[in-house]
């Protein structure tokens, strides 16, 4: 590996932007000292339609967020089931590194059932649009209140860490949503308040706004839950915690509702690289951690998906695979915004397709210990385009092997 000055945007793992640090871009960023990483994989993420999670699914993915080092695991919603209740006292019971929540409503009995599992903490969810309370729930605005009092003072009675949950919030009038969160915060309580994008419907430009709206009415710790039906879940996330907000809620590959949650892979990888920011997760194991929630799910993801896209490493393009080739022995992130170990993913790979170039050749070549001229070589890429054409995908190095044998032995005409 060749040898220079350490800088953030461009280190032996990572190569982004230097824009990202211009003291013109950066210097009004508000980062707290430490950022939190939340998932809700095993209660939000479950909400994604056909999703499943048995008590030891939930297990496993508590244990493996937990050696990922997910700061804060929410087990799930006992009011759910007893399986769901049954799997948070299980995961209370490993004594996680990870503080362990509860999700619940606002409502006592929920409450509850959470002090009986013995967690931590609990997010505590309550519409804060007018017009869902009355049109969704058929409550009043003055019952969710009161409802809302009663159920955070009796967990807060009862020694639980609050996350106050104001369902909707981005489509509230500004004035009404901190109007109906007022009389929580002041007759009630909360330790933290979650600012939630229910919807996804919150654009970048005003991500600012509702944190500083928020901070100054409530003066708390706040936190996101932001959705993904607009794709500005990590954009928005992470525009909140440069400007204040210490906890971010994710789940693992964005699986929730409609088009998702806010995803953990994407988010803590941007953390590290654009904004050089350690908040102690061990990036190294996003991958594993990946692969075993969706295969308890059975979600199936894009294969270029960021991060952990099972192709984000191959590499078919001809004047790419010759970047790889030149670079990788001196500085694979010239091909890479970040190299493959850093997130667990497996090496980078010149794969062989319709895309492919000379270099793809010779690398396949070199592999299978063949020696060719270099118009032979040219044959078999002119070969290997119209077969890769014809099956509508990639060769392998097998199917490639016979095809070279036939250039050599001149069954396929030059």
């Amino acid at each position: 590996m060749a040898q220079r000055q350490a800088t953030p945007w461009h280190t032996d793992q990572w190569f982004t932007s230097p824009w990202n640090h211009d003291p013109e871009a950066a210097g009004s960023l508000r980062f707290p000292e430490s950022v939190t990483i939340h998932d809700s994989t095993l209660r939000d993420g479950e909400q994604q339609a056909g999703v499943v999670f048995t008590a030891d699914d939930k297990i496993r993915i508590a244990e493996a967020l937990a050696e990922a080092g997910v700061h804060r695991i929410e087990a799930g919603m006992a009011a759910v089931s007893p399986q769901d209740e049954l799997a948070i006292k299980e995961i209370v019971k490993r004594n996680l590194p990870s503080e362990i929540y509860a999700f619940s409503r606002c409502m006592v009995d929920d409450v509850k059932r959470a002090v009986d599992c013995g967690v931590a903490g609990v997010v505590m969810e309550i519409p804060s649009s007018r017009h869902l309370i009355e049109l969704g729930y058929k409550w009043s605005v003055e019952r969710a209140i009161a409802t809302s009092i009663e159920a955070t003072t009796y967990a807060h009675e009862h020694g639980l860490k609050i996350s106050f949950f104001p369902i909707d919030a981005t489509r509230a009038d500004l004035n009404d949503y901190l109007d109906i969160v007022g009389p929580v915060a002041r007759d009630g309580h909360m330790d933290a308040l979650v600012l939630v994008d229910t919807f996804g419907t919150l654009a970048p430009h005003a991500v600012a706004r509702f944190v500083e709206a928020s901070r100054q009415r409530f003066n708390v710790p706040l936190e996101t839950h932001f959705h993904m039906d607009f794709g500005m879940g990590v954009a928005n996330s992470l525009i909140a915690a440069a400007n204040g907000a210490s906890t971010i809620q994710v789940t693992v590959g964005g699986i929730g509702e409609r088009a998702g949650n806010t995803p953990l892979e994407e988010t803590v990888v941007a953390l590290r690289t654009l904004y050089n920011m350690d908040i102690g997760m061990h990036l190294e194991y996003l991958q594993s951690l990946h692969e075993l929630v969706m295969k308890l799910s059975g979600v199936q993801q894009p294969s270029n998906r960021p991060v952990t896209g099972s192709r984000l490493f191959q590499v078919e393009s001809g004047i790419i695979s010759t970047w790889v080739r030149n670079v990788r022995d001196v500085d694979l992130t010239e091909a890479f915004p970040f190299r493959p170990e850093l997130v667990g993913q497996r090496p980078a790979e010149l794969v062989l397709g319709k895309g492919s170039g000379l270099d793809s050749v010779a690398e396949a070549l070199e592999k299978l210990g063949m020696k060719t001229t270099p118009e032979q070589a040219s044959e078999m890429l002119a070969a290997l385009k119209l077969q890769s054409l014809a099956k509508k995908g990639l060769l392998d190095l097998g199917e490639f092997k016979v095809l070279a044998e036939n250039v050599l032995a001149g069954a396929i005409p030059a």
